[in-house]
């Protein structure tokens, strides 16, 4: 409690002291550097990020470069208090933000250009061509509703009216890692643009099978964009795209975990496990500005297809080899109207709808299959008065209300030339929940500001996939309270800026994933009462101009408050795979030489520190703390760039996932050393 009450006292100075930052009218005029003003668009609001009362991380284009972010998994502790660990397949992609996650169903919102991705299978996208991912902590569900409990993830590719020409970018690296990526920016007119571009991606795979020595986790991926923009004179703005992707992709490179030495035996199963992966997603943005408010339409679809195969006993016994398949159609439509003029009262009102059928097919001993409709709708709205009581003070009141029905259709047939319909089960379930939001900051000026904020955070319930009785079959809601403390700031005439920001979060009957009783499959089930509860700081400075820092730090105790499963008490227990910390610091150094040879020398290194964190709920076996050394060196001429790059440099060993099987413990090692070329060049 000390801790906390010493942290709020900076917490509410820093900003008078960074306000000393500007000069006086009488003051000596110095030189001041700007370390890149931002308008953020994600929080459906156009402001500047030092003026969102909200903890938020931009990652921009040069960002992703200069720390060679390919994948959108090695955002993992980059933030401040994000874990996105890298295990299993692209259908197991967890995300947790402040301790907030799941393994089967998503509670941290993910969407791209405008358009929502429900399914957790799709988390790990392709990263080509992105310009900028924002990073919303905290419970999201007033402006984007449900399963958005831990924040929200927006991510924008690159507008074809700000790029233009021929883009080519090739990557090779240890352990047979191949990448071709190409893209071409082009305009119909001034007011029209275009993109095309593609990728391939393919490695050997990072683990051997000691049973067949072969490698199991083996990856062949391609994706291709297709992007129009325009704007006319009359105010109409629209954006359509297209994009595919394809993965082939071995997986589950588990083996047995020793907790008395912390070691994990070689992979060693007899049959190869598999996903594969069709990913069409499709959108179109159009807004238009009235006399008084913006009228915005979002309109989404969304095709997933894929086949799933897994040796489920992971040992050389053919005991539990099971397929399952799915696919899935995704509709929704989102309509926004938002004022103008920067009076002092502004507002944002919306309309959003989905629809959702998902056809699942399960193949072990029997064959089940499941269709699973769902459709909901809901309202929002949200004020804010500037300038409340004395200026520069301002309100905001949000409120949501979601509506959500969802069915299943469960069917059960014998394995057999003629199959027998065996069980049946059909039922639907209806939620609805109303979502308040109530934030009030203080903006000393441009760049400094205070903010205090309460939310109201949902997810939605269901019905689980695996179950072993009728009781197992559906879970409910959870809901929870975030209550956060902040401050925005830029000093030293804006050489350094950043933020700092508290919270607390009161969750009820937060879900949690078990296996089933015969260990093959989990299912959801309802805790008692949980919480959570933090620190987040991120810092970015320029103490020099060719030398550019960034550090983040986050810290998180979360932990049951009530929670009793089969006779066992995991009150006060920490909730499993829920780091203690994260940490990010990256240093970036530019030389201009302008030589014959080279015209720019940039040398970038980072290192990522994910703390100690469980794996179950009984806090048996834990993976301490580790940290990962990544670096690179890039020399350009003109507009060709050629980088050397390391990744884990160090080596350093870790566990990125660890269940239990009965008796026997299973983890994924983490990813060794990677070291590669990347040549790009630009037309």
């Amino acid at each position: 409690m000390k801790a906390y009450i010493l942290l709020t006292t900076l917490l509410l100075s820093i900003p008078s002291f960074a306000s000393a930052g500007e000069p006086d009218s009488d003051s000596i005029p110095q030189k001041s550097v700007s370390l890149d003003e931002i308008v953020i668009t994600s929080y459906k609001e156009h402001k500047n990020l030092q003026e969102v009362p909200a903890s938020v991380s931009l990652v921009s284009a040069k960002d992703l470069k200069q720390n060679n972010i390919v994948d959108f998994k090695e955002i993992s502790a980059s933030i401040p208090n994000l874990y996105f660990p890298d295990y299993g397949s692209k259908l197991t992609s967890p995300l947790f933000i402040r301790g907030i996650g799941s393994k089967l169903t998503p509670s941290v919102g993910l969407y791209v250009d405008g358009v929502p991705f429900f399914d957790k299978s799709v988390f790990d996208f392709d990263m080509n061509e992105v310009s900028r991912l924002e990073v919303l902590r905290g419970p999201q569900s007033t402006l984007y509703g449900r399963n958005t409990m831990g924040g929200i993830i927006n991510v924008y590719t690159k507008n074809p009216l700000d790029y233009q020409g021929f883009n080519f970018r090739q990557m090779t690296a240890n352990y047979g890692q191949t990448e071709f990526a190409g893209s071409y920016y082009g305009k119909i007119s001034d007011k029209v643009g275009y993109s095309v571009s593609s990728k391939y991606k393919h490695n050997d795979g990072f683990f051997t099978n000691k049973y067949n020595g072969e490698k199991v986790d083996d990856l062949n991926h391609i994706s291709s964009k297709a992007k129009l923009q325009w704007r006319n004179d009359s105010g109409l703005n629209g954006l359509f795209f297209a994009n595919y992707e394809y993965t082939d992709q071995g997986g589950y490179p588990f083996g047995v975990f020793n907790p008395e030495d912390n070691k994990v035996s070689d992979v060693d199963y007899n049959e190869y496990s598999y996903y594969r992966q069709g990913v069409l997603t499709s959108g179109l943005t159009l807004s238009y500005p009235f006399r008084y408010f913006t009228l915005k339409s979002v309109t989404g679809y969304q095709h997933l297809k894929d086949r799933q195969a897994i040796d489920q006993d992971f040992t050389e016994a053919a005991k539990a080899y099971a397929v399952q398949t799915q696919r899935q159609n995704q509709f929704s439509q989102e309509l926004e109207m938002r004022s103008n003029s920067h009076q002092r009262w502004t507002w944002l009102n919306g309309i959003f709808g989905f629809y959702n059928t998902n056809k699942r097919a399960v193949y072990y001993l029997s064959r089940k299959n499941y269709k699973e409709p769902s459709y909901g709708l809901a309202v929002y709205h949200q004020s804010t008065i500037n300038n409340l009581l004395f200026k520069r003070l301002s309100l905001t009141l949000g409120v949501r209300l979601d509506l959500e029905k969802d069915k299943q259709d469960y069917k059960v047939y014998t394995l057999t030339e003629n199959p027998t319909l065996t069980s049946q089960m059909n039922d639907s379930k209806s939620f609805a929940q109303f979502t308040p939001k109530f934030s009030l900051q203080y903006q000393f000026n441009h760049t400094n500001m205070i903010y205090a904020t309460t939310t109201r955070g949902y997810r939605t319930g269901g019905f689980n996939v695996s179950f072993d009785d009728e009781a197992e079959r559906t879970y409910s809601p959870e809901y929870s309270w975030n209550y956060e403390v902040g401050s925005k700031f830029a000093m030293f005439h804006n050489r350094l800026s950043g933020g700092l920001s508290l919270f607390y979060i009161d969750w009820r009957h937060q879900q949690i994933a078990h296996m089933k009783a015969n260990k093959l499959g989990q299912y959801l089930t309802n805790a008692g009462r949980s919480y959570s509860k933090g620190v987040e700081l991120s810092l970015q400075a320029r103490p020099i101009d060719p030398l550019s820092l960034q550090f983040s730090y986050g810290y998180t105790e979360a932990k049951f408050k009530e929670y009793i499963y089969n006779e066992t008490d995991y009150s006060d227990n920490y909730l499993p795979y829920v780091p203690e910390q994260t940490l990010m610091l990256s240093g970036n150094y530019t030389l201009n030489l302008r030589s014959r040879y080279v015209d720019r020398l940039n040398f970038s290194a980072q290192y990522v520190g994910t703390g100690r964190h469980y794996w179950s709920e009984n806090n048996a076996v834990a993976q301490g703390f580790y940290g990962l050394l990544n670096g690179k060196v890039s020399a350009s001429k003109k507009n060709l760039t050629v980088d050397l790059w390391i990744k884990n440099a160090t080596s350093r060993k870790y566990n990125i996932y660890l269940f239990q099987t009965n008796s026997n413990y299973f983890a994924q090692k983490g990813k060794p050393l990677t070291f590669g070329t990347t040549i790009a060049f630009a037309l």
